[in-house]
């Protein structure tokens, strides 16, 4: 296991039950400050549209909004979905936001709608049934970052020129391959897809080509996180993203629920099936079994970093659930190096 690996937050800006975006979006910034104080390295924020419990969907106002209550901590995307999107505008806001917070920002960039088939025809219009090219639209992306773009018709104003990193992400193997290709880091999505995930990352660095980018792979993992100070209460928190995935698989979505002491009443044995087999890279428990848990993951897949996602009703629960898990990666990493 190396001692230099990283880790982040991934944030949906997750709507609770009684709750709304107006007291969603406080949260995440006083997560953010959180997380910065205890070296997390980024922060990135997810595209989706059309879901009751996720408040992410204008995701460049989002990341504007923490990094400006920030001062250290890189903040992105993870990711802009780029089917929604012209690539010279979304060129333009992240050119805002690096230029507003020089060398703090992120472009992740995905494939995906971010949403259902219907959200998707209702964002991108007659755009829908065009053909997606999804690493023809990451290259349009580097020409209109590139300083050489300065005598093009098309210019990116603000964006030309500026060194704004580009991260594919992905929840199959089709992206590790665009990845890999480019010369571009990978940040897979195993904290919903993990079946493709351990392939994913063979191919990826299999076929990666060292490009002006980046010399060697770089793979992200995101994972579910739910850490206290015992067993007992982490697998108690965490009956509310076993509620929050059971609304994914059920389709009956509804805000974050609090936790409950059974969810036997809740699901289907083949809805309990579906909702373990998507959390299959969950890291719940007190320190100690994260631990042993992490250090396991790590050693079998080598990832460079790894982001946290932590859907936890309570928000003082949350801070401390990644409080407890930047201290066991301190303590891990730490004991690495020794």
């Amino acid at each position: 296991m190396s001692s230099e690996i990283a880790y982040s937050v991934l944030d949906l800006a997750t709507i609770i039950e009684g709750g709304s975006p107006v007291d969603t979006f406080p949260r995440s910034l006083d997560l953010a400050r959180h997380v910065e104080k205890w070296g997390y390295k980024r922060y990135w924020l997810a595209e989706h549209h059309n879901i009751p419990n996720v408040a992410s969907s204008a995701t460049a106002v989002l990341i504007g909004y923490i990094a400006g209550g920030t001062s250290t901590i890189r903040v992105g995307s993870g990711g802009i979905m780029l089917p929604n999107h012209a690539p010279l505008i979304v060129a333009e806001q992240f050119g805002t936001l690096a230029s507003l917070y020089p060398g703090r920002i992120d472009l992740g960039l995905g494939r995906a709608p971010g949403s259902d088939q219907a959200t998707a025809l209702e964002i991108r219009g007659a755009n829908f049934h065009k053909p997606h090219n999804f690493a023809g639209d990451i290259q349009k992306l580097q020409h209109f970052f590139s300083a050489d773009s300065n005598g093009s018709r098309i210019r990116a104003i603000p964006g030309e020129g500026l060194d704004i990193p580009l991260w594919i992400l992905g929840s199959s193997t089709d992206s590790a391959l665009v990845a890999a290709q480019m010369g571009l880091p990978y940040a897979f999505a195993s904290h919903f897809a993990p079946a493709q995930f351990l392939e994913a990352m063979q191919l990826y660095r299999q076929h990666f080509r060292p490009s002006q980018n980046l010399s060697e792979p770089y793979v992200i993992a995101c994972v579910n996180v739910v850490a206290a100070d015992t067993d007992l209460e982490a697998n108690r928190l965490a009956t509310s993203i076993r509620q929050f995935i059971l609304g994914i698989v059920s389709g009956r979505r509804r805000p974050l629920q609090p936790p409950v002491d059974d969810m036997a009443p809740l699901w289907t044995s083949f809805e309990e099936e579906a909702v373990n087999h998507m959390l299959s890279y969950a890291f719940i428990g007190s320190p100690k079994t994260l631990k042993a848990k992490l250090r396991t993951f790590l050693e079998n897949t080598g990832v460079n970093e790894i982001m946290a996602t932590a859907h936890v009703f309570d928000h003082a629960a949350r801070l401390r659930s990644y409080e407890l898990f930047a201290a066991t990666m301190k303590e891990m990493l730490t004991a690495t190096v020794q």
